[in-house]
């Protein structure tokens, strides 16, 4: 599924391979794609047509079969900083990905100057009286919009970190799609590091997104997929927001989500439509509930140990979650 971005990828002229000596943690990240795919052959990385990080072959110049390599040095200081540094640069390559999948841009806060906003993504844009609405709420954290997880993008592949896999899958099934940006909050202005005015945090950022996109764009049904920190924030706007997820929100699918009980106002509804696929040794959809399922959220295996597998691992599950939900919302609907 990479291929065609791949090869245009590697058709952006670069500079010479080294050991990327001369980068420092004080080094912005890069401004847009082209930039970014740069800087990685810097550090002598490449994205392969599988999506996989590979070292660049330095006979070829092309992604040989080496992966990412951690340990650089002796220095462990060394090691991490080379890592960020690196890890800085994924976030546009992303954003392309996002683009070149039919999901535009949009900046916000609305009336502030572009390079003082944030933005989101979504399918269309503007959204309008979407049928099927899927948000897409990463955890917190260094990840920003389209990743789950970016050790995984560095040392598994594309497909395994980022969002593309969920937002390929729904367009097939026929979703419009919102993919949020929570822990983008903050830019350089006048030298200094400054919050984003109305989305300082997560919590306030989803809250801008529902109240200014997703409301106003009247849609008929959404869904959520929220992965760890994800999971508190949905749970933050369905207290916050009740009346609408009452009507609209049929469903919310949690990775590994981080949500505590269930909010108090609404808490057999939050109950009916949410389920958490958790990390755990057990076969993927294994019930895990803990206690009365009439107090707890229902959980069910991951089908993976590792918290940052579980949206990767998850997916057909969470898939079919949505669709029987979806199928049950109408029906009820219908009755009503």
């Amino acid at each position: 599924m990479w291929r065609r971005f791949i090869n245009t990828m590697q058709s952006i002229p670069t500079g010479h391979i080294n050991n990327c000596r001369k980068c420092t943690m004080s080094e912005p990240s890069a401004r847009n794609c082209q930039e970014a795919i740069a800087r990685l052959r810097e550090f002598g990385y490449a994205f392969n047509e599988a999506g996989q990080l590979r070292k660049i072959d330095k006979i070829s110049g092309e992604p040989g079969e080496e992966p990412y390599e951690f340990k650089i040095s002796d220095n462990q200081a060394k090691n991490q900083e080379h890592y960020e540094q690196l890890a800085n640069q994924i976030p546009e390559i992303i954003y392309e990905l996002l683009e070149k999948n039919g999901l535009k841009r949009t900046y916000i806060p609305k009336g502030v100057p572009i390079e003082h906003s944030t933005f989101v993504f979504s399918q269309p844009q503007p959204l309008s009286q979407s049928k099927k609405l899927l948000v897409l709420i990463h955890g917190s954290g260094y990840v920003l919009a389209g990743q789950w997880a970016r050790r995984l993008i560095i040392n598994n592949s594309l497909d395994h970190g980022t969002q593309l896999p969920y937002i390929q899958r729904a367009q097939k099934l026929g979703y419009d799609i919102l993919v949020t940006n929570t822990n983008d909050t903050t830019r350089m202005i006048k030298g200094k590091r400054t919050p984003i005015k109305g989305l300082e945090n997560s919590m306030t950022h989803a809250a801008y997104v529902w109240e200014h996109i997703i409301m106003p764009s009247q849609p008929k049904s959404v869904a959520i997929v929220a992965h760890s920190f994800g999971g508190a924030v949905s749970r933050a706007l369905t207290e916050k927001y009740t009346k609408f997820f009452k009507e609209k929100v049929y469903a919310i699918a949690l990775t590994d989500g981080t949500v505590g009980h269930p909010p108090a106002g609404c808490q057999k509804y939050f109950l009916d439509v949410t389920c958490n696929w958790v990390s755990s040794n057990e076969p993927l959809d294994t019930d895990l509930t803990q206690g009365d399922v009439a107090e707890n959220i229902t959980c069910v295996s991951a089908g993976h140990p590792e918290h940052e597998w579980t949206s990767y691992s998850a997916i057909e599950s969470v898939f079919k979650f949505l669709e029987k939900k979806y199928e049950q919302h109408v029906k009820a609907k219908q009755v009503v």
